[in-house]
């Protein structure tokens, strides 16, 4: 900045000692300092677009790293907090904004400098020019102000409007199936059609305050440059200043255009990015649900029994204990409290579980289901998730699994690409590899939920069979009514209206109960209340 007002001295300096004097060797060097400064200007634009650049990008991917690991942080907590469609909006809109604005720090900052230098240079020139031009910067920004502040307003409403509109695109998109099943796709469609319609007057709004900023960004500076030009003029007739003194006023003020531009869209930058920095602010600031747990007490040092008296549920050591019930979600409601994702009565060993500090407890009991994520990358990243495994590990869990198959049939196995949430894979295919990452994590303890509801009889047998051999001495808990895996547990709990009515092995109960014969049966008649000949173990 400061460097762009040394044209204007050195071209007056080139006329007044130069061409009016007559001096050749006086208007050659002067020239040639011109030229000088001209290449170094060219030099120092070019290396600050790299820094801005360098900024910008460093500050966007910064700040995707601190929301992603807040939304890691979050875990389960995520979506009961905040929408699909808000983080989708953060992580593409906000955070390239929030990296927009810092890059306006160093030309803010190089602008202040450059407007001082002009009204010292003009203060040499004449004290009027310096004046007016002292008070008339800053009365430029005094009208831009209002329209700033309502920018933020507008800006602010659209914003939230616009991750509302993204959560509901998520939705449609998510379960376009379901909804064309029921005929209900034209009703979301025309939903979002509202959605779409609202946010695009709120557009409108925001667009016309932010074309009223442009505008004075560009006119306010050209009228402020004609306003001293024209003073300029008339103490140059007057005899004030000269011919040069004239040409290097025009030059001042002509620069000076550039430091008043950049306050102007810096005002309209920051007014965006506080909109975008405070939605990315409040999302950091959202805590899991087990964060206001108070840690009091320390995880059991060797493998415990899980107790949760909610249900009766006991879970010893080193078996395989199978939960089912007719209805699946009391038996997920029943591995959520053991796995310590909602507050509750469980035990682990003689210790409540929410007084263990949080992150021990994801570190040795781990819940593996069937809406867990994949993200994209390598078959063998996917499995490995956060641990760094040997192939010959990866390969030992996906036999487990019995997902072989998917590793062959993929082009390049291993190192073949999974699509986000694994739309390249069918819906066995995705169940098998969520089940040979949970094992080839190999927590002390598995709560696997419905681990093989969406494979065929075969492959249900080879997992069922495998999962026993390859957990054998560590604790496993499955919540499934496949009769495959019901006949490899060590105890099974046959769960009605969310407690445990009755437990046994799969034959014992088969044996003693009608209502778990008809469910392991699959048939359709009612469930009966729970038999009072029988408790639970």
């Amino acid at each position: 900045m400061v460097c762009l007002t040394l044209p204007p001295y050195l071209l007056s300096r080139a006329i007044d000692d130069g061409l009016r004097s007559g001096h050749s060797a006086a208007l050659v060097g002067w020239v040639a300092g011109l030229l000088g400064v001209g290449v170094l200007n060219a030099f120092v634009g070019m290396f600050r677009h790299r820094t801005m650049t360098r900024i910008r990008m460093d500050a966007a991917f910064r700040t995707v790293r601190v929301v992603v690991g807040q939304a890691t942080r979050l875990g389960a907590a995520l979506p009961r907090q905040v929408t699909a469609g808000e983080v989708a909006t953060i992580g593409i809109g906000d955070v390239w904004v929030v990296s927009g604005v810092l890059t306006i720090c160093g030309p803010g900052v190089g602008a202040v400098i450059a407007y001082v230098v002009v009204a010292v240079l003009l203060f040499s020139v004449s004290p009027l020019l310096a004046a007016v031009v002292l008070l008339g910067v800053p009365l430029l920004s005094v009208l831009v102000g209002p329209l700033l502040g309502r920018l933020q307003r507008v800006g602010m409403v659209y914003r939230e409007r616009e991750g509302t509109l993204a959560d509901r695109i998520v939705d449609i998109v998510g379960g376009l199936r379901v909804l064309n099943g029921f005929g209900g796709k034209e009703i979301y469609a025309e939903r979002y059609r509202q959605g779409s319609r609202a946010l695009q007057a709120d557009g409108y709004r925001l667009g016309a305050v932010t074309s009223w900023i442009e505008a004075l960004k560009v006119g306010l500076p050209m009228v402020f440059l004609a306003a001293v030009t024209w003073l300029a003029a008339r103490t140059a007739a007057q005899g004030g200043i000269s011919v040069g003194e004239l040409v290097a006023v025009y030059g001042y003020v002509a620069v000076l255009v550039v430091p008043v531009a950049f306050f102007i869209e810096g005002g309209l930058d920051l007014s965006r990015g506080l909109v975008s920095a405070r939605r990315v602010i409040r999302f950091l600031r959202l805590e899991p649900d087990d964060a206001v747990r108070r840690v009091t007490a320390q995880a059991p040092v060797l493998p415990s029994p899980l107790r949760d008296p909610a249900s009766g549920v006991e879970v010893a050591p080193g078996k395989l204990t199978v939960l089912a019930a007719a209805r699946p979600a009391e038996s997920t409601t029943v591995v959520e409290r053991l796995g310590g994702f909602v507050d509750s009565d469980v035990t682990w060993g003689d210790v409540r579980l929410d007084a263990i500090d949080p992150a021990r407890v994801r570190d040795r009991i781990l819940v593996a289901d069937n809406e867990a994520a994949l993200f994209s990358g390598t078959l063998r990243e996917v499995l490995g998730g956060r641990w760094d495994r040997d192939e010959e590990a990866i390969l030992r869990a996906v036999h487990a699994a019995a997902a072989r198959d998917v590793v062959l049939g993929m082009p390049d196995g291993l190192d073949s690409t999974v699509d986000a949430q694994g739309r390249n894979l069918s819906g066995g295919q995705r169940q098998r590899v969520r089940l040979a990452r949970a094992l080839l994590a190999d927590p002390e303890v598995l709560l696997a939920v419905e681990p093989t509801s969406a494979v065929d009889a075969h492959t249900e047998a080879a997992v069922a069979s495998r999962l026993r051999a390859t957990r054998t001495g560590r604790t496993t808990v499955v919540v499934s009514t496949s009769p495959l895996l019901l006949d490899q547990a060590d105890l099974v709990y046959y769960l009605h209206d969310g407690r445990a009515v009755a437990a046994g092995t799969h034959r014992e109960l088969l044996l003693a109960h009608p209502g778990y014969r008809r469910l392991v049966a699959r048939t359709t008649a009612d469930e009966p209340g729970p038999p009072a000949q029988r408790e639970p173990r």
